[in-house]
């Protein structure tokens, strides 16, 4: 099987690439990125004289690059996104143009070739704070942020594709991920590279909200099995089905690394920040998945892979 992978050299995308390209021999991937910030190809350097992976620089918004890049595949994955709350929220231009516009562009390449699958990988933030219960896949959207209003707008148009077009679509839908090769602006990387340099974590208002984090080779492994069992047209949620609250999770990585509480600093909330997620996962478990990895293992290998991967983080962090 040979998979266009949009996005691959970001943080799940390249976790996912790596995943693949270990338990599929035979498979062949593309990789198409734009290598923005949060993209970066030292992720992937180790496989760059597979015979099995090849990698194109270039925007999910080119509708020519898109239908070049699709040829000669059965699946695509688009991973391509802008993701990071606080930069939507001081600029939400290139959320709606990679998001939106250029989901768009790879469902009209797809629409073209016709492929097996296209697997939209979005986020539980489309539900917007959810205060009670959990999230099913057939709740409506109340997305809060413009990032996450740019993913469920992507969304829509993906569902739109498969109703209209019969294009094989499936949406994924996970929890906060963590793990290696995420970019230092998000929460859990950010915390333990400052802390590393002795520096103090800024923890957002009061510390309560609420989020179930999932080990992103646990997030790789269920979008493989939604790859190869997944139904055309539906949307699956992918999570942990654990909550901490923030200062839970900054408490958790004190204590691991061995700092004091004195190291939190509150910082001032960011506006529109949702309280709390939760996600209904019966129909991805339904099909075979579980998580591998607890909470606490997974934070724990996070934590080795920042201290023995140090030269990786401090270049992102000096050049931003």
């Amino acid at each position: 099987m040979r998979l266009l992978v949009t996005g691959g050299c970001g943080f799940i995308g390249s976790n996912f690439i790596r995943y693949i390209l270990n338990n599929y021999p035979s498979y062949r991937i593309l990789n198409l990125d734009k290598l923005t910030y949060a993209g970066n190809r030292e992720n992937l350097k180790d496989f760059e004289g597979n015979k099995n992976y090849s990698f194109i620089k270039g925007d999910i918004c080119d509708s020519k690059l898109a239908a070049k890049a699709i040829k000669g595949c059965d699946c695509l994955l688009n991973f391509a996104a802008e993701t990071h709350v606080d930069r939507s929220i001081r600029d939400a231009s290139s959320f709606v143009e990679t998001n939106v516009r250029g989901t768009f562009t790879l469902l009209e390449a797809a629409k073209e070739r016709g492929l097996r699958r296209f697997i939209q990988v979005s986020t539980d933030e489309v539900y917007g704070s959810v205060l009670r219960g959990k999230s099913r896949e057939s709740d409506p959207l109340f997305p809060n942020s413009p990032y996450s209003a740019s993913k469920a707008a992507g969304d829509h148009l993906a569902r739109s594709y498969y109703v209209t077009y019969k294009l094989p679509v499936i949406i994924t839908r996970s929890s906060n991920n963590f793990g290696p090769y995420q970019y230092p602006e998000k929460v859990i990387p950010l915390f333990i590279t400052n802390l590393l340099e002795n520096k103090k974590v800024p923890l957002y208002g009061d510390g309560l909200h609420r989020r179930d984090w999932l080990y992103v080779l646990d997030n790789c492994r269920a979008i493989d099995c939604v790859l190869h069992k997944g139904k055309a047209g539906e949307v699956y949620n992918i999570g942990m089905g654990r909550e901490i609250t923030n200062i839970e999770l900054t408490r958790r990585i004190l204590k691991l690394m061995k700092v004091p509480e004195s190291f939190i600093c509150p910082v001032r909330d960011r506006p529109g920040h949702d309280r709390r997620y939760a996600l209904d996962c019966r129909k991805v478990r339904a099909l075979g998945w579980r998580p591998s990895f607890s909470f606490a293992q997974g934070l724990s290998l996070t934590i080795d892979w920042h201290k023995q991967n140090r030269q990786w983080w401090k270049r992102l962090k000096n050049a931003s």
